[in-house]
């Protein structure tokens, strides 16, 4: 496997996850398990987010009834490297589930990545949160197995301000 890019994140500013406070209806889109073809699982969900510390943080609490998921983004901005650390707790441990996602935002995109395991793989998993508007926004998450090279959206979201 070739080494993993070395990703560097947006000099981004304690401001840019104001667009997500607020109550939200998701569209999920998740990529079934491989060995049942490109078929994706869709179902609704919804998310109450909170602007923290004067824009330094961000809490999303995410509700998926139909799935029994819930668990909690937790996003904070890092004023001396103006990178943003994105946190991922799942309401059955109750546990920051490490690593943060790095990352920032350019040009209204915000891009995160992370390198963790699969087993005994490493992996890089990517978020982007684009398509942002007053009224919707997209997050989707993708896979890279091969250090970078290419991507494989595994999970995406069309979020609506309600």
């Amino acid at each position: 496997m070739p080494p993993s890019k070395k990703f560097t994140p947006a000099p981004s500013r304690a401001s840019d996850f104001d667009f997500l406070a607020g109550e939200w209806r998701i569209a999920n889109h998740r990529l079934l398990p491989s060995g049942q073809s490109e078929a994706w699982d869709e179902f609704p969900g919804e998310a109450s987010v909170h602007r923290l510390l004067g824009g330094l943080g961000s809490v999303e609490e995410l509700r998926i009834p139909a799935r029994g998921f819930a668990g909690m983004g937790l996003r904070l901005f890092d004023v001396q490297a103006q990178v943003w650390q994105d946190f991922w707790v799942n309401a059955k441990s109750g546990v920051l589930t490490p690593p943060a996602m790095l990352g920032g935002f350019a040009d209204g995109v915000g891009l995160f990545q992370s390198d963790e395991m699969d087993g005994e793989q490493p992996i890089q998993v990517r978020s982007i949160w684009d398509e942002i508007s007053a009224t919707s926004c997209r997050w989707q998450q993708a896979v890279s197995r091969d250090g970078g090279e290419t991507w494989a959206v595994s999970w995406w979201m069309r979020w609506t301000r309600v």
